[in-house]
């Protein structure tokens, strides 16, 4: 019986040791030692200290235009995503030359047209009334080309769904929009939370872009810092650690939430 037990423990122990975030701890180590590394020498502590007090600010930018982005994003990529499933011939084709317009373009150049296209068609079609602000044009710019990738997450998690639930939904006489909300839709959101936080981190992740139309979020800050005090390593390292800090918060809710939708 000893060896049973023995082997048993042992298998537990394998288990245990498989299901832990062995890359979380080597990334946190990462961090430490880097840590470490800045605190030995007083100086090299003072210059971080400088990056990140000058570049901090800079973070609360990052996430308004990431939450106001994705929020939008979302709302395109529904409708979008629906329309992809329309048996109407016109609606179909407008919106998968949508999906496939933004998706065959660089986000660095749907940004860079939001801003400097869309945004000086808006004031002039409004004969000067309204100039968006470049932070709109920013959000405006993210949420069109991540909206296009979020459509095809709807999409997918509304056809895995089988048909049988639309058609027993209309069978109890709802309509089309009414089954959706109701019975379609809600299956559909629990299978496409995971995708939708990977799009969300990335879209973290590209709203670095925006410092091209000279809006002062954390990597444009972190530009200026090395700008002021050519500390090019300095600068960029504190820019760095703190993506890496967001988006591994972010990868920790989405890992989360696909352990509880899978649980479920």
């Amino acid at each position: 019986m000893e060896p049973d037990v023995q082997q048993n423990s042992s298998s537990n122990v394998s288990a245990i040791a498989r299901g832990l975030p062995w890359w979380l701890f080597i990334i946190v180590g990462g961090l430490l030692l880097f840590a470490l590394f800045i605190m030995l020498d007083p100086q090299r502590t003072e210059y971080y200290r400088d990056a990140f007090t000058f570049i901090l600010p800079g973070v609360s930018l990052t996430l308004r235009v990431t939450i106001f982005s994705y929020l939008l994003a979302l709302i395109i990529g529904l409708f979008v995503g629906l329309m992809r499933l329309s048996s109407n011939p016109i609606i179909f084709h407008l919106s998968t030359v949508y999906v496939e317009v933004m998706r065959g373009l660089p986000m660095l150049v749907i940004i860079l047209y939001a801003g400097f296209v869309i945004g000086p068609a808006v004031r002039d079609g409004s004969g000067g009334l309204y100039d968006p602000p470049m932070l709109h044009r920013a959000i405006t710019g993210l949420a069109l080309g991540y909206g296009a990738y979020i459509s095809e997450v709807f999409r997918s998690g509304i056809q895995a769904i089988g048909k049988g639930q639309m058609e027993a939904a209309r069978s109890l006489g709802m309509g089309y929009i009414q089954a959706m909300r109701y019975i379609i839709l809600p299956q559909a959101v629990r299978l496409i939370l995971p995708p939708l936080g990977n799009d969300l981190i990335a879209l973290l992740k590209d709203s670095a872009l925006i410092s091209v139309l000279a809006l002062e979020d954390t990597l444009q800050l972190g530009r200026q810092y090395i700008s002021r005090t050519f500390r090019a390593f300095e600068g960029y390292n504190t820019v760095a650690v703190i993506f890496l800090s967001m988006t591994l918060v972010l990868s920790l809710i989405v890992r989360y939430i696909e352990q509880r939708t899978k649980t479920g």
